[in-house]
């Protein structure tokens, strides 16, 4: 990211959320952005899951300018490189987990064969074996996430993009879903973490700290 600059306008107002952000993330990184409400972390991580336009600057996505893209082919890199994770789960009701893991693969322009051993496969990886003909009402909280991990893996992503991914759960889930994230990272897969709590962010090896709208410090850890 260069430069990257992001308004939102309401009616006669027009609010500035981020302010210049240069960035840059390799391959396989463990990423923390952390900041209080109103920093803009949730903001940067919408633009960075191409899941919104920037107001100016450029930004390359594996090699890849994605700034001035169509909803259409935003959408097309969303499913093809990025699994997102949100303190929400976004779970159809009533529909079992394992159709609700099988939703990317329905979208894609070719659904591969393999489409039943990939849901299988994925929500076996986040322990969810014994699990996959129930639907949401019928899961604690930390199974309905370890389900939107699973749905986030299917398309075999390299990037993991989470916001606030435990905000909804105990401590004890909170470690065991922190804990899929760590496993993740050390696959290859790179993990973008964006959450308020600092025991969170320091399961990453880089910790990125926003101020109204601007980096203030990013560090190795």
């Amino acid at each position: 990211m260069k430069e990257i600059r992001k308004s939102y306008r309401n009616q006669a107002f027009e609010t500035e959320v981020l302010k210049g952000i240069d960035l840059n993330i390799e391959e396989g990184e463990y990423v923390s952005i952390i900041g209080p409400s109103g920093a803009g972390k949730s903001t940067l991580m919408t633009l960075l899951g191409c899941l919104g336009a920037p107001t100016t600057g450029s930004y390359l996505l594996d090699d890849q300018e994605v700034a001035g893209m169509s909803d259409r082919s935003l959408s097309q890199v969303r499913n093809e490189k990025i699994g997102f994770v949100f303190q929400a789960f976004h779970l159809l009701p009533g529909v079992s987990a394992f159709d609700n893991v099988m939703m990317p693969l329905i979208y894609c322009e070719k659904p591969p064969k393999d489409a039943k051993d990939r849901v299988i496969k994925s929500l076996t990886r986040v322990g969810l074996a014994k699990r996959m003909d129930h639907a949401p009402g019928q899961m604690s909280g930390g199974e309905q996430q370890r389900t939107t991990i699973a749905r986030a893996l299917i398309n075999r992503p390299k990037i993991i993009m989470a916001d606030e991914p435990t905000g909804n759960l105990d401590s004890h889930n909170s470690a065991e879903i922190m804990k899929i994230f760590d496993e993740l990272n050390e696959e290859g897969n790179t993990i973008i973490l964006v959450t308020h709590d600092p025991e969170v962010a320091n399961h990453g090896n880089r910790i990125i700290r926003m101020k109204d709208g601007l980096i203030d410090s990013d560090e190795l850890v």
